[in-house]
C-alpha cells in the first residue's frame, strides 16, 4: 500500500509542476468552459423572452454541465497521456515501472484530478454568479459523486485501451464528449416506467440523477438508487480496468507500444 501512496504523491508533484508551468492553459480552460455555458444560457433566455423563469431546471442543467466538465477531464486524461507518451517515445520506458500500467495511469489520473477539481470548482462558482443559480452542497452528495467518478475512470480506461491499440483516437474522443453530455445532462431519473430503470443502468446516469435530487430538488438519497449508482460505478470501473490490462498485454505481444 505504501509504495502506491508514494507513487500517487510523486504523480501529484509532477502534475503540480506542469500545472504551475502553464497557468495560461488552466485560465483559458476556465474562460472557454464558462463562456460556452453562459452563451447557451443567454441564448435560451433570449429565445424564451424577458419573462422567462427557468427555476430548478436551470439548477439541474448547471449540475449536468459541471459534471460533464469534470468527467471530460477524467475521461480524456488517460487516453491523452498514452498518446503523448507514445508520440514522445517514452511509453515503453514508462511501462518498465515496477507498478502495473493500470496502477501507474490510475495514480496519474487521480493526481491530475486533484488539481482539475479546483478548476471545476472555480467554473461552478463563476457559473453560479453569472446565472444566479442556487445549489445545495450537503455532505450526502459525496457518495453519488464517487459513483460518477468511478464510472468516468472506467470509461477513461476503455478509451485508453483504444489508444493503446489504435493509437490515434481524437475523433473518438470528440464523439464520446457528446455522448457523455447526454448521459450526465439527461434527467433519466424522471423517465417513465421501464425507461427509467434502463436510463439508470447507463454509465454515470444514476449518480448524476442523485446529485440533482440532493443539490436541486432537496430530497434525501434513495438507498436503492444509491446502491444501483455505486454498483454501476464499480461495474464500469472494473470493466474499463479489465479492458485496459488486456490491451496492454495485446500491445506488448504485438510490439506496438512505441508506435504511433
Amino acid at each position: 500500500m505504501m509504495p502506491v501512496i508514494h507513487l500517487f504523491w510523486a504523480e501529484l508533484k509532477r502534475a503540480w509542476i506542469q500545472y504551475i508551468r502553464y497557468p495560461a492553459e488552466a485560465l483559458g480552460g476556465i474562460l472557454i468552459t464558462t463562456f460556452f455555458f453562459y452563451a447557451l444560457f443567454a441564448g435560451a433566455q433570449y429565445v424564451a423572452g424577458p419573462a422567462s423563469q427557468f427555476g430548478k431546471r436551470l439548477d439541474a442543467v448547471v449540475i449536468g454541465y459541471v459534471l460533464w466538465t469534470l468527467v471530460i477531464f477524467v475521461v480524456n486524461d488517460i487516453a491523452l497521456n498514452l498518446q503523448v507518451e507514445a508520440q514522445t517515445g517514452t511509453l515503453e520506458q514508462v511501462l518498465l515501472s515496477p507498478f502495473s500500467a493500470a496502477t501507474l495511469f490510475l495514480a496519474r489520473a487521480c493526481a491530475s484530478l486533484v488539481l482539475r477539481f479546483s478548476i471545476v470548482v472555480v467554473i461552478l462558482g463563476v457559473i453560479l454568479l453569472l446565472t444566479g443559480s442556487r445549489l445545495r452542497f450537503p455532505p450526502a452528495l459525496v457518495l453519488p459523486l464517487v459513483s460518477v467518478v468511478l464510472g468516468a475512470y472506467g470509461f477513461s480506461f476503455l478509451l485508453g485501451s483504444a489508444a493503446l491499440i489504435w493509437k490515434r483516437i481524437q475523433q473518438l474522443l470528440i464523439i464520446s464528449q457528446f455522448g457523455l453530455l447526454f448521459l450526465l445532462a439527461a434527467p433519466t431519473e424522471e423517465w417513465p416506467g421501464s425507461l427509467r430503470w434502463l436510463g439508470q443502468s447507463l454509465p454515470m446516469t444514476a449518480g448524476a440523477g442523485l446529485l440533482r435530487d440532493v443539490m436541486v430538488r432537496e430530497v434525501g438519497l434513495d438507498p436503492v438508487r444509491l446502491i444501483m449508482a455505486l454498483a454501476s460505478g464499480i461495474f464500469y470501473f472494473g470493466l474499463g480496468l479489465l479492458a485496459f490490462r488486456r490491451a496492454v498485454r495485446a500491445a506488448k505481444r504485438r510490439g506496438i507500444l512505441g508506435s504511433q
